[in-house]
């Protein structure tokens, strides 16, 4: 009897997933041909010579017979291989090889063409739609087992090649499901080694005081001083000092770096606040995200982490301002003619640049040999919209010899500033407590009025720095988040006039009107 087989499948969509239907019909009559339809692109177009080779080279028969395969819903773009697998157990039992009922079973992976089954992407969103979805069991490549086995009440079923799996649906062999890993014990790991320690920085006190602020409160950095001072290695050294993530975030996180092939393979989660420093030659796509079939971008895998763009004045015009709207709206939409995909780019932005294109126009010791239009020329590579939106401007100067060369000088490691962060961090993850804000950075103008008491103090010393200073509105109240994430370093319930002022230190004299 002629059967039309179904095979529970999905597709991820930018970081969203959608369920897909892969429906099998093999033909008693016809040439031979076979036929996917449904919007397949190129690689899954290719999936019919990987099926036909994985199949022969598993002890099955191909049919020699018309088969159509169907990706339902038929208007929805189908990219990547991940439907080798559904396709090759939906033409088996359609060829009537094979007997079994796959209503609540979630199927997905890529076939090499010897049958064994490949590394996918996006598996933990695919296991999460498969959960949603009400379904018992999924069926995925083995070596993904470990990233799907963090998702509890499903049954996660490593297959490593086709004659396993086909063993094990006949009764011929036995596969074990795989064992659940609960998230908050892979949370509670050991320290990440970075290679930087604060500790190894020579000076720059008031740099390093700035970038603990910005790690307890996600706020934005940026550095300007002459070549060698200690730039780079103060932003590297951020990462180190970053707090733990929270369940959510981790979960935020590995998502992303799972869509995107970017999760070691064998991990189950991103552990660790990621650090991305791409080069300034990156093109606006790779910086942002896009293409023709959307795909995040650095921030999107910087998300809840650190985006470090060194050498910031060297990077293209039109790339810097693309990151205006994101800093913002913690987001990116990517619109296309068929859908709009949205990816989150909740990240600290560290950035670092020389003040002019020799680097020495500040410095004590050495002159600078730019001519005045070059120096101009090169300060208007960044607007007056993107330095407004960096919340803490720092300058570094070229270290002192007296400290170069001090033996016996006693510095502060990451490992203790990390500890003041993290609890401070913790107080506002317990002040944001029912609502979506992770840190103070996260605030928006609405959020600063509930949650920011100002004194009147504090608030005659805000309205003269804005008249001074010529703070923009924006400025204004990120003055106010800084101050917040000070008196949380302090563990103070109050912003005092002190927390204001130190918070005025780290902005630029003239933001408005640039």
């Amino acid at each position: 009897m002629k059967v039309l087989a179904k095979i529970n499948s999905g597709a991820v969509v930018g970081l969203d997933t959608v369920a897909v239907t892969v429906e099998v019909d093999v033909a008693s009559g016809g040439l031979p041909s076979f036929t996917i339809v449904g919007l397949p692109d190129k690689a899954v177009e290719e999936s019919r010579e990987r099926v036909r080779a994985a199949i022969k080279n598993s002890g099955a028969d191909f049919p020699a017979r018309q088969v159509t395969v169907n990706l339902a819903p038929a208007d929805l773009p189908k990219v990547g291989p991940a439907y080798d697998l559904p396709i090759a157990l939906g033409l088996l039992i359609a060829s009537g090889q094979l007997e079994g009922t796959f209503e609540n079973v979630f199927i997905f992976g890529e076939l090499s063409l010897d049958g064994k089954l490949r590394s996918t992407n996006g598996v933990l969103p695919l296991v999460m739609l498969a959960k949603k979805a009400g379904m018992q069991s999924v069926f995925l490549p083995d070596v993904n087992a470990q990233e799907a086995s963090i998702i509890d009440k499903i049954k996660i079923y490593p297959i490593s090649s086709l004659t396993v799996l086909l063993k094990h649906l006949k009764g011929l062999g036995k596969i074990y499901p795989a064992e659940y890993h609960p998230l908050e014990k892979l949370l509670d790991g050991q320290p990440e080694d970075l290679g930087f320690d604060f500790a190894d920085i020579v000076g720059q006190e008031q740099a390093k005081r700035a970038m603990e602020i910005a790690a307890a409160g996600s706020h934005n950095v940026f550095l300007q001083g002459p070549p060698g001072a200690g730039k780079t290695m103060l932003s590297r050294a951020m990462a180190g000092i970053l707090p733990a993530m929270t369940e959510d975030e981790a979960l935020e996180v590995t998502k992303i770096y799972s869509v995107t092939g970017n999760l070691p393979i064998g991990d189950s989660i991103i552990k660790h606040r990621p650090f991305r420093s791409p080069h300034h030659t990156t093109s606006r796509i790779g910086l942002i995200g896009g293409g023709s079939i959307p795909t995040p971008g650095e921030i999107s895998l910087a998300h809840r982490g650190v985006l470090f763009l060194d050498e910031f004045a060297e990077f293209p015009r039109n790339v810097l301002e693309a990151l205006r709207q994101p800093i913002e709206d913690k987001m990116v939409s990517v619109a296309r003619a068929r859908r709009t995909t949205h990816f989150p780019a909740n990240f600290v932005l560290v950035a670092a640049s020389n003040p002019c294109p020799c680097g020495y126009l500040y410095d004590e010791v050495r002159h600078c040999i730019c001519l005045p239009g070059q120096v101009i020329r090169y300060q208007k590579r960044l607007s007056g919209p993107i330095m407004d939106r960096i919340d803490l401007h720092i300058e570094v100067p070229t270290v002192q010899v007296e400290k170069l060369t001090a033996i016996n000088n006693p510095r502060e490691t990451s490992a203790s500033i990390k500890k003041r962060v993290q609890k401070a961090r913790e107080r506002q993850l317990e002040r944001f407590r029912g609502t979506p804000l992770k840190s103070n950075g996260d605030m928006g103008t609405r959020d600063v009025r509930t949650f920011c008491s100002l004194s009147s103090e504090c608030l005659t010393l805000l309205g003269q720095a804005a008249a001074r200073f010529g703070l923009s509105a924006r400025g204004y109240f990120r003055i106010v988040k800084v101050a917040m994430t000070i008196a949380d370093l302090e563990e103070s319930n109050q912003i005092s006039t002190n927390h204001v002022a130190e918070a005025l230190q780290y902005r630029p004299r003239a933001t408005a009107g640039e």
